[in-house]
């Protein structure tokens, strides 16, 4: 099995993806016209909006909220951790490229997602990739295998690397068995997830925004204590981004190790590109009610994840003078000790507390997206909702004692055949994301609530549900 994922990760991510997510990303960025950087502040309007209280949506701040949840998770403390270790310092200033450019593949697939998005038998709205493949490629083959990879990758996968970090994290804080943490881990999952997608939505209102404030803040004492320091270790990210200087005494491949830790860390944290935070988006109810609104939010909960969260990991690592080359030291643990350099023996603990309510949010997070996967490929009964649930406790346990290598090769294997399937299809798609751009932004330079009407979209006849956006 290891031979297989490491043929697969060695295609998909030295030759497919490394290149396809930056080349997608400045194809959008170029034909939406920076759209990321020229109209930032409509993210802000866009996430601040009610969504009028319809009870067939979550409102664009629970859906933001809960594609952070899924987003900000071990990636944000241990994949940092690994692409500094593996890529040096250059890598981080690749994940801020990848974030740069990812906030306007994320404004296109989520703005897509909203279009094309439906109602479920219990009048809740339901949308994603797989739906705007099958309904606007009229390709409902390349719906179900996304469908199929995204329930493998989020139900199951990605779930065991969150508590995989979880348990490593506590057993070095608390000296707790692994088993046992992550017995608990299931069963305050379990008391979430069997909820629904609502009450996923209302945790993660909650939690998200309590959990990313505090780490800001302790990131931001880091910073501030150690302020005549910053500007060397921003000067360090930017020469080792380009090979300038061996990183970290000459233990990385210089430029292009960096480009490639940071692109894969930078994609396993903020998700741009995968198709998997426009599943959340098409649950929202926009404000305004015009497919791009809920663009500009998941292009928001990029920016947040990578450039502020990550970011606050890699300055605190970086110094701490804890990133030692050959040391074995890294991932959770990397981040621990760099905290513990920092504030004594509390950062330990702090890690073990934010990587349980980070990798906690990002499960949860991650299991709404595979739930409704279940909804395109009509297997969302009571029993294949109970499958996919207990599937996800199983593989929380199994995550909690596996290998972290054999976890995270394991996920970079499924979340890349997922991002090649949404990529093919956001560029054939992206016609139809210029026209909502442009309609949206006419409207708004007109001094207008940007709304959308489906008379003005003739060529969608039959394809986007009317009902939903006719009032």
């Amino acid at each position: 099995m290891d031979a297989i994922i490491d043929f697969l990760n060695t295609l998909l991510w030295s030759y497919v993806l490394i290149y396809g997510l930056l080349g997608v990303g400045i194809y959008f960025t170029l034909r939406l016209r920076f759209v990321q950087i020229l109209h930032f502040p409509e993210m802000i309007r866009a996430v601040i909006g009610s969504g009028d209280n319809d009870r067939s949506g979550i409102s664009p701040f629970q859906a933001l909220c809960t594609s952070l949840a899924s987003r900000v998770g071990t990636g944000n403390l241990a994949g940092v951790a690994v692409a500094l270790y593996l890529g040096g310092p250059g890598a981080i200033f690749w994940m801020w490229v990848v974030a740069a450019i990812g906030m306007a593949t994320a404004y296109a697939e989520s703005s897509l997602a909203q279009l094309y998005k439906v109602r479920d038998g219990h009048r809740q709205y339901r949308g994603g990739p797989a739906f705007y493949m099958a309904k606007g490629l009229k390709a409902p083959w390349a719906g179900w295998l996304f469908s199929i990879f995204l329930i493998l990758t989020f139900g199951l996968v990605f779930n065991a690397v969150q508590a995989n970090s979880i348990a490593e994290a506590g057993e070095a804080a608390f000296g707790l068995g692994k088993i046992w943490i992550g017995l608990a881990i299931a069963v305050l999952t379990a008391i979430v997830i069997f909820g629904g997608i609502r009450q996923i939505a209302r945790v993660a209102e909650l939690v998200v925004p309590f959990m990313a404030v505090i780490y800001l803040a302790v990131a931001l004492y880091v910073i501030v204590v150690n302020i005549s320091e910053v500007p060397a270790a921003i000067g360090m990210i930017l020469r080792s981004a380009f090979g300038i200087e061996q990183a970290a005494g000459g233990i990385v491949g210089g430029m292009a190790a960096a480009m490639l830790n940071g692109v894969k860390r930078g994609l396993f944290s903020n998700e741009a590109g995968m198709g998997s935070a426009p599943n959340i988006a098409a649950a929202a109810t926009p404000d305004p009610h015009h497919p791009s609104s809920q663009g500009f939010v998941q292009s928001l909960g990029v920016f947040i994840d990578t450039l502020l969260i990550c970011t606050a990991t890699a300055i605190m690592i970086l110094l701490s003078d804890r990133l030692v080359p050959g040391s074995g030291v890294t991932g959770t643990q990397l981040t621990q000790e760099a905290l513990t350099a920092h504030i004594g023996d509390a950062g330990a603990w702090f890690v073990a507390v934010a990587i349980f309510f980070f990798a906690f949010t990002s499960i949860i997070g991650n299991y709404a997206y595979a739930e409704n996967a279940l909804v395109f490929v009509k297997a969302d009964s009571a029993i294949g909702i109970t499958i996919l649930r207990c599937g996800t406790l199983a593989m929380v346990l199994w995550g909690s004692y596996e290998s972290v290598s054999t976890v995270f090769n394991a996920a970079d294997t499924s979340m890349g055949l997922m991002a090649v399937i949404n990529l093919v299809a956001i560029v054939l798609l992206s016609g139809t994301v210029a026209k909502l751009t442009r309609d949206y932004l006419e409207q708004r330079r007109g001094g207008q609530i940007p709304v959308f009407h489906a008379a003005d979209y003739p060529e969608l006849a039959g394809e986007i549900d009317e009902d939903i956006w006719s009032r």
